[in-house]
Parts: C-alpha cells; sequence; structure tokens
C-alpha cells in the first residue's frame, strides 16, 4: 500500500499556483520587451496586440516548484529527472524563441524530437511489453514513445486559440491524470501533475476572456510536453492497455481536435501544420456563441472526459461502454463542425 504525502501535493499545487500568479506581470513586461507581441489577425478573434510570452510565468511556477519538492521526494531517479528537466528546458526555450521570431514548423518540429529524445533516453519510455500482447512489440517502446511526447505536445499547442482555452483544459486534464497516479501509486507523476494543475489555474486570472495575455507557443508547448512525460511516469505504468484509453481521455479535447484538424488538412491537400480557422473552438465562435460561452463549452467536455477516464480506472465495463459512446459523440460532434466549415 503506498502511502502518499498529501501534504507535499498540496503544496506542489499552491506552490506553482502562487508562483505562476505573481510572476505573470513579469512575464508580460518580459513580452512587451522582446517584442512578443500577438497582432490582429483573420484566423484570430482578437482586435488589439497583445503581449504573447506568458507561457514564462507558468513555466516559473511549474520548473521552481518541481525542483524544490524533487529536494524533499527523490522516489524519482535521478536520470529520469533530469532527462525530464533538460527535455522541458529545451521546449521551453524553443517557446520564447519561436514567441520572438516565428520559427518554421519544420524546425520546432526537429526540437521537439531532440527533446523527446532526451526524456526517452533518460529512462521514461512507454512499455509495451507490459501491455497482454506479444513481447515482440516491445522493440516498438520508443517510436510509440516518441509518437506520444511530440504529438500531445502539439495538441496542445493547437487548442490555444481563446482566451483561457489551453490553460483550463490542460488544467483540468493534469487534475484528472493527478488521480489516477494516486491509484497507480506513483507519487513522483502525482507532484508533477498537481504542479502542472497549479501553473495552469495560477495563469488564468489574467489569461481568461478579457484576456491580459497569451502563452504563446512559450507555455501551451510545454504544457503538452510536460503532459505527456508524466502520463507515461504514472498512468502508463498502471494500466497497461488501458493506459492509452484513460490517458487519452484525460487530454481527449485536445488530441481529438488535433486529429481531425490533421485529417481536414490532408483533405483539402494542405500541409497538416499549417494553421487555419477549423478548429473545434473557432467553429463554435462561428456558431454563434461568445468566447466565454465557447471555453466554458470545452471546459465541461473535458470535465466529462477526465471522469470517464477515472471510472474506466477501476475497470469497470459499463463505465468503458459509457465512455466510448461519449467518445464517439463528441467526435461527431467535432467531425459536424468541421465538415460545416468545408462547405
Amino acid at each position: 500500500m503506498i502511502e502518499h504525502n498529501w501534504l507535499l501535493y498540496i503544496a506542489a499545487f499552491a506552490s506553482a499556483f502562487a508562483i505562476t500568479l505573481v510572476t505573470t506581470p513579469f512575464a508580460k513586461w518580459v513580452s512587451v520587451k522582446a517584442g512578443a507581441i500577438d497582432y490582429p489577425k483573420d484566423r484570430g478573434v482578437h482586435k488589439k496586440p497583445m503581449p504573447r510570452m506568458g507561457g514564462v510565468a507558468i513555466i516559473l511556477g511549474f520548473l521552481i516548484t518541481v525542483l524544490m519538492v524533487y529536494y524533499f521526494d527523490r522516489s524519482m531517479s535521478s536520470r529520469q529527472f533530469v532527462g525530464f528537466i533538460i527535455g522541458a528546458l529545451i521546449i521551453a526555450g524553443l517557446g520564447v524563441v519561436d514567441d520572438i521570431k516565428n520559427l518554421p514548423a519544420k524546425l520546432k518540429f526537429c526540437v521537439q524530437i531532440v527533446a523527446a529524445l532526451i526524456v526517452i533516453f533518460s529512462g521514461t519510455q512507454i512499455q509495451v511489453v507490459l501491455w497482454p500482447v506479444t513481447a515482440a512489440l516491445q522493440k516498438f517502446s520508443i517510436p510509440i514513445t516518441l509518437i506520444w511526447i511530440v504529438g500531445v505536445t502539439n495538441a496542445v499547442n493547437l487548442i490555444d486559440g481563446l482566451d483561457g482555452l489551453a490553460a483550463g483544459v490542460t488544467g483540468i486534464g493534469a487534475l484528472s491524470l493527478m488521480v489516477l497516479c494516486i491509484m497507480t501509486g506513483s507519487t513522483t507523476a502525482v507532484v508533477l501533475t498537481a504542479a502542472l494543475a497549479g501553473a495552469c489555474l495560477g495563469f488564468l486570472p489574467r489569461n481568461f476572456n478579457p484576456a491580459e495575455i497569451f502563452m504563446g507557443d512559450t507555455g501551451s508547448t510545454f504544457l503538452g510536453f510536460v503532459v505527456a512525460v508524466t502520463s507515461i511516469l504514472g498512468v502508463f505504468k498502471g494500466y497497461a492497455l488501458l493506459a492509452m484509453c484513460v490517458s487519452v481521455l484525460c487530454i481527449g479535447l485536445p488530441v481529438f481536435d488535433t486529429i481531425f484538424a490533421m485529417l481536414r488538412r490532408m483533405a483539402k491537400h494542405q500541409p497538416i501544420m499549417q494553421a487555419d480557422r477549423g478548429h473545434l473552438h473557432h467553429r463554435l465562435i462561428d456558431h454563434g456563441l461568445s468566447q466565454k460561452q465557447a471555453v466554458l463549452t470545452m471546459y465541461a467536455i473535458s470535465m466529462c472526459l477526465g471522469l470517464l477516464a477515472i471510472f474506466i480506472s477501476v475497470k469497470n465495463s459499463g463505465t468503458f461502454v459509457v465512455a466510448l459512446l461519449m467518445v464517439i459523440i463528441m467526435s461527431f460532434i467535432i467531425y459536424y463542425f468541421n465538415a460545416h466549415n468545408n462547405k
């Protein structure tokens, strides 16, 4: 029986929340000084220039908290921890430069692969051999882990289109993952997800509509990267075959929206990384919802998916069927909005 240090979990959440909340004005100042400004564009919903490097506050809140907590809790191997921190710093640095210089998509993709490989070769991998299939699949562990980390990193980045959307959805997903990590007994992953949730929610007061600052790629790619790695550290080690299902559900909104975006762009013979106004949040706005209504609707969907992931983890066949139906319904909703966009 794993003994959980609840005080440590609460401290991690509170610390990340407070640091992010306090440093957000600093991130705003840095954005202005560095020229990281988001100007109004056709596919956007804002009419005035906005500082877009608020992710600096999220990074500070998360990393400072995690480094402090690691001093007291050494349950994670030093090699894994160092690999995770180095990978996260690379993603953070990439995001900062991208928010200032607007880097090419291919370059960003390559750097993300490097960061993911550092994490993988530090010992953090999806152990395919644990799944109830032939052990021969173990040789695919590295590519599967690579696809997962890079894919989730970009999925969170792609939904960052409305005030408070990425921060709120990721915060909800992190809290769902935290509960699952508590159930699997991975104390390190609980701390990481608690800190991530705290950093997300600490950023919301100045990012929710009407926003004072955007998180930019600095924040969105960092959040995606951390979610991907913490899910491997916690959830994948506990549920084997169900791990992919519950992990995808926890962050189902960005994952499904990204998949449909890629399919849509392929059907229209466009580059799959090309930005457009075809995402679900754009469609909700185009169908008459306000920014707040669209964001709150997507929060509600994220909460439902997170709860379903938790219910599934108890291996109840009835809740699994309900979850499957919910996923199918959500897929049709996203498809409906995308189909109407293409007409």
